[in-house]
């Protein structure tokens, strides 16, 4: 795991950007924040661990919802400070609003439009 963490390049903050891909689909489901802590957690149990900025803690995806995802493949990018994580997702929702995805509205006709939940 430590050849892992030396190529990582965490912020200031001591976070690193984790996007979040079905691997059955290639939709992207979520972009969201981790520390050295929660990557090692992820990497050692197989399911998504974040850092929560706004709670301020560790957040395991679906410890409430049940919606969890399962890591699958774990790509870093060319300057080590953003990773992909192409994952399981357990119910097919990702989002806390429903959706299957975070990323479920778009922009038409000068406005933002909300696509169908899942």
């Amino acid at each position: 795991m430590e050849p892992l963490l030396d190529a990582v390049r965490f912020d200031d903050r001591g976070l690193i950007t984790a996007v979040v891909q079905d691997v059955h689909t290639g939709a992207v489901l979520m972009v969201a924040y981790m520390n050295a802590e929660t990557l090692k957690q992820t990497l050692q149990t197989g399911r998504m661990t974040y850092w929560s900025r706004s709670r301020g803690r560790v957040w395991v995806k679906g410890e409430t919802s049940g919606h969890v995802q399962w890591v699958r493949r774990v790509f870093i990018d060319c300057d080590g400070d953003a990773l992909l994580f192409q994952v399981e997702q357990v119910g097919g929702i990702a989002c806390h609003t429903g959706h299957a995805s975070c990323f479920y509205r778009t922009w038409q006709d000068g406005r933002w439009v909300e696509l169908e939940r899942h």
